[in-house]
């Protein structure tokens, strides 16, 4: 039973559920009845997904999926459109939220029909995000024509901020939107969300249908998860909570990044004990970290009318009986293959318009306080004895790489390549198990979940509260591997 009645602190209207509903057996279920167009519909849908995301092929050499084939196809070979139409996103997102803000302030007033059309309540936010979302207007055009000092436009800051990030995450929404939401609407999320529970309820606290968010992550990109869990949660499908603990425990970087940051460190040979490794550095931390604050004291708040998993306990059978149920009859009440599809990339591009402008600003700015200044080499002092103490050789180069990572998740490969194989290790898997980092997927949780909120302080500190429980962990990973003959 939901409430109706609450409201959160910043005086949005929320949604609570009175009492934890009791758990079902296969038998207290009204299943879905089986019928061949909706199990069709389901099945065409999750195939396109499946194969989209997940079915490996070769391209040039290297076995990828095709979306990351796609996505590449576009950046690498039209980079000024893409560049144009990322900087055309980035101005519509600034000048539409200063439009809602002035409405909402009643500097101006707009019509009913207009507001609609322009659907200007979706741009409304803090005065801070609109700040950044208009500097972020102000730096594109900066940044598109290169103008301003040769400092700016380095590669490691703005080369990598706009030719990498901006462009990379203005493409891959839109185009992850499409397919994702294929999942979504037509019955996928249900599928995997319901298989999923057993693992992912009671070691992590979040639904089963979270997995989707994870995987999306892994085989696509931090941007597509994160895409998903906002479309859910404003289904009423998560809580803020729930939104939060995915947001930063799960919004990981993609396997072919692994594999960028492998190959940089020239420790591709490596490549499945280090994504294996991952693996276990993403579950320890996500199991620790939800039950403890700041996690742990997000209330279980809805902005939707609450729609959680149904309780319910079985054997793998019925599980997968239930899985499929909830598939088709999803499928059932879902749009078709076609209006899935463009209903995706319509949110993805107003998504992508929402984010860019404040991932330019302050991933710009993260880029260059790591860059230009002997900041992070001050703060990484303390922890040189740290890393000695624990036996990971190269301690003073490895102390700084350990927490430049909060800037971009990338810089640490880039400080330790010359270091001992062992010391390459611990940052390979360091690096890409931090998962918070400023020159994009923090402003852009900040961004997208401001109904939430997901604040900065609170992504510091949780970002301390990795790299605390990682550094042990990955330095007995290293010796025993190193033990095993395997370093």
């Amino acid at each position: 039973m939901a409430s109706k009645n609450a409201w959160s602190e910043e005086g949005q209207r929320t949604y609570t559920i009175d009492e934890p509903a009791e758990q079902k057996t296969i038998e207290q279920l009204d299943l879905v009845e089986l019928e061949t167009k909706p199990i069709l519909k389901f099945v065409v849908a999750f195939a396109i997904g499946f194969f989209f995301f997940l079915v490996p092929v070769t391209w040039n050499g290297q076995v990828t999926v095709p979306f990351d084939i796609a996505v590449s196809y576009i950046t690498d070979n039209f980079p000024g459109a893409a560049g144009i139409y990322a900087f055309l996103l980035i101005v519509a997102g600034g000048i539409l939220t200063t439009a809602s803000e002035l409405r909402r302030r009643d500097v101006f007033s707009v019509g009913e029909g207009t507001a609609s059309r322009l659907a200007l309540d979706y741009w409304e936010t803090s005065l801070a995000f609109w700040l950044l979302r208009v500097l972020g207007a102000v730096l594109a055009p900066i940044m598109l024509l290169q103008i301003g000092p040769d400092w700016l436009h380095a590669p490691g800051v703005g080369g990598l901020v706009w030719g990498t990030l901006i462009i990379s995450v203005a493409v891959i929404i839109p185009i992850g939107a499409i397919f994702i939401n294929l999942f979504v609407e037509l019955g996928g999320l249900e599928f995997v969300g319901t298989l999923a529970r057993p693992i992912m309820k009671p070691l992590f606290k979040i639904p089963g249908r979270a997995a989707l968010d994870s995987v999306a992550s892994w085989v696509g990109s931090y941007s597509v998860g994160l895409y998903v869990t906002r479309n859910v949660f404003d289904r009423g499908e998560y809580s803020k909570r729930e939104v939060y603990v995915i947001s930063t425990c799960f919004a990981t970087v993609s396997i072919g990044f692994v594999g960028v940051v492998a190959a940089t460190l020239e420790l591709l040979d490596l490549f499945p004990i280090i994504f294996l490794s991952y693996l276990v550095c993403i579950a320890v931390t996500a199991a620790i970290l939800v039950r403890i604050p700041p996690l742990s004291r997000v209330p279980d708040e809805y902005i939707s009318e609450p729609n959680p998993e149904e309780a319910f306990t079985g054997s793998l059978t019925d599980y997968v009986r239930y899985a499929l149920s909830e598939a088709v009859g999803k499928a059932k009440e879902g749009n078709s293959l076609v209006m899935a599809g463009v209903r995706g990339f319509i949110d993805g591009l107003k998504l992508a318009m929402l984010i860019l402008g404040t991932i330019l600003a302050v991933g710009l700015a993260a880029l260059l306080v790591a860059t230009y200044t002997d900041v992070f080499d001050i703060l990484a002092q303390p922890l040189i004895p740290v890393i000695s103490l624990l036996g990971i050789p190269d301690a003073a180069t490895v102390a700084p790489a350990t927490i430049i990572g909060i800037a971009e998740m990338y810089i640490p490969a880039l400080l330790v390549v010359e270091t001992a194989v062992e010391a390459r290790f611990f940052i390979a898997v360091l690096s890409i198990s931090q998962l918070i980092f400023f020159s994009s997927v923090g402003p852009m949780m900040m961004d997208m979940f401001n109904d939430v909120p997901i604040r900065f302080r609170d992504l510091v500190a949780l970002f301390v509260m990795r790299t605390i429980i990682l550094i042990p962990l990955i330095a007995g990973l290293t010796h025993l591997l190193s033990a095993m003959g395997m370093l």
